[in-house]
């Protein structure tokens, strides 16, 4: 079973929660915190596959409580559901490197996705999120010194891969489009994630719009 912490302090969003959980084999409600700080002190006690969090809280947001778990636990898998979906936020996570981003209106479908794609190794950002990423930098001129991202040389094979995965095309899709292997697709993400120093897929995304490699 997953071991879940949950971390929010509205109990009504904590019951909704509780009550996707409650009949499931695969997931388990491990412990509920009310704030960041309350968070990390059970963190000290106990261990967990996941923590899912929501980012305004008292005591210690959201934000800090990444900042001070990415310090000490940096392989911790954290899941942000939150009803935040303001780009600031969503650069200022993504660069601490939590491993998912989904909004609290999400289906019950999209969150069980997003804990078995963390749990599988992967990343998980919901639509939205790499949506309102696209729309906040496309059409702007963004100015050197406010960039969260640095130019770096690719391959035109790299750019043609880079330019696939804004447009979502999954590993095979890109295979197919570009008549290689899945893994030669793997080789040139795994590639890309090291010369451009993003974190996942949705940082590979914010790359390309800083760097005027958006797919025409």
């Amino acid at each position: 079973m997953i071991n879940i912490m949950l971390v929010d302090d509205h109990q009504v969003v904590l019951d909704g929660l509780k009550f996707y959980f409650e009949n499931s084999e695969r997931y388990g409600i491990k412990s509920i915190a009310n704030s960041g700080a309350e968070a990390l002190g059970l963190l000290q006690k106990e261990s967990y596959d996941l923590i899912i969090s929501d980012i305004s809280m008292p005591e210690m947001n959201g934000l800090e409580m990444v900042q001070t778990i990415r310090k000490d636990n940096k392989e911790q898998p954290i899941l942000i559901m939150t009803m935040m979906g303001e780009s600031q936020h969503i650069k200022n996570l993504l660069a601490l490197g939590v491993n998912g981003y989904i909004l609290k209106n999400s289906k019950q479908e999209e969150l069980f996705h997003a804990i078995d794609t963390i749990m599988s190794g992967s990343n998980y950002f919901s639509d939205e999120v790499t949506g309102t990423i696209l729309k906040d930098f496309v059409g702007k001129k963004i100015q050197p010194k406010k960039r969260l991202t640095y130019n770096v040389p690719l391959t035109e094979r790299e750019k043609e891969v880079l330019q696939l995965i804004v447009k979502e095309y999954s590993n095979q899709e890109i295979a197919d489009e570009l008549f290689i292997s899945i893994r030669t697709v793997e080789g040139h993400k795994h590639n890309l994630i090291e010369k451009t120093g993003a974190k996942n897929v949705a940082g590979l995304v914010l790359y390309a719009v800083e760097n005027d490699l958006l797919p025409d």
